[in-house]
């Protein structure tokens, strides 16, 4: 049986090295994209999770004294506050004739 001369070894791994570098080449586009999407996403999360935060800090601020645009055109000048009072108002009159 013949040994493989170190001509043969090197012809292999330079055939492999060259293999290896054109299919990384050729998928780099897409590991990069993929990398960077990942890392897009992270962020997005970050700052979703920072918006969470910062509206459970305000909503009883903004429920409350009425601070901030709620969208509602018909209660732009009420105050939440004032909505909340008349909720309670229909509850205890509901529990009231119930009970």
């Amino acid at each position: 049986m013949p040994y493989p001369t170190i001509m043969h070894r090197t012809d292999t791994s330079s055939t492999s090295s060259v293999l290896l570098i054109i299919i990384v080449v050729l998928t780099f586009p897409l590991w990069f994209g993929l990398g960077i999407g990942l890392i897009g996403a992270a962020v997005g999360i970050i700052g979703a999770l920072i918006g969470v935060m910062a509206t459970i800090i305000t909503l009883p601020f903004k429920l409350l004294f009425g601070w901030g645009h709620w969208g509602w055109d018909g209660f732009h000048h009420f105050n939440s506050l004032g909505l909340i009072v008349l909720i309670i108002i229909a509850a205890m009159i509901v529990k009231k004739k119930n009970g």
